[in-house]
């Protein structure tokens, strides 16, 4: 598959999970294990403000993708809102199917436009390998946390372990992925990606 079908399926998979997230869970802690394996900041410590925080994340994909600079957005637009609301699991949605309809309208060509981030310009095809394994991680780890099916789609954590594998080393020796966890020789192929990023499985 290609990036950006991957990310729609990152994406959507993650609001799958949050979809499923009770009232009773928004004021979750954060366990150690997930502040351990996250690339995200280390104060998070409720599942809401998590949450929020890849609200914020998302909300920007559809201006990344078009090249456009933060400047050019306003660095300062959402930067301190609360894009929950009221209604988390709205909102979240909603932010997710803006951010997918910008990426389905992409075409091959538009990958090798520059993604003007803020710690650096990337191409838009390396701005999906990150925000991807970001958002299939998470949505892992989130549905462990709240008790619901963790699977992943088998097409999205074959495509995540083949970007992956070839810049591994690279990554962890920068601190983004932990050492890699032993997993069995029969593990499912979830497992597999799952330890390779230094991720313990919790099926």
């Amino acid at each position: 598959m290609q990036e950006p079908e991957l990310f729609v399926l990152a994406d959507r998979r993650l609001n799958e999970v949050v979809q499923q997230i009770r009232d009773d869970q928004w004021g979750l802690a954060i366990p150690e294990w997930i502040r351990l394996a996250s690339t995200t900041d280390r104060s998070t410590v409720t599942l809401r403000t998590l949450i929020d925080y890849h609200a914020y994340d998302d909300i920007w994909v559809p201006d990344m993708v078009a090249g456009r600079t933060i400047a050019e957005v306003g660095a300062d637009r959402w930067k301190g809102e609360d894009l929950l609301g009221e209604d988390p699991k709205g909102a979240f949605a909603r932010i997710v199917e803006r951010s997918v309809a910008a990426v389905e309208a992409l075409t091959p060509d538009d990958l090798d436009r520059t993604a003007r981030l803020s710690f650096g310009d990337f191409t838009v095809r390396e701005y999906f390998w990150q925000i991807t394994q970001f958002r299939t991680f998470r949505a892992y780890e989130v549905a462990v946390l709240i008790g619901v099916d963790a699977t992943l789609p088998l097409e999205l954590v074959r495509g995540v372990r083949a970007q992956l594998e070839p810049h591994i080393d690279a990554w962890r020796a920068i601190g983004v992925f932990a050492p890699e966890v032993p997993v069995p020789a029969d593990a499912s192929e979830q497992d597999r990606l799952l330890g390779l990023s230094g991720r313990q499985p919790r099926g």
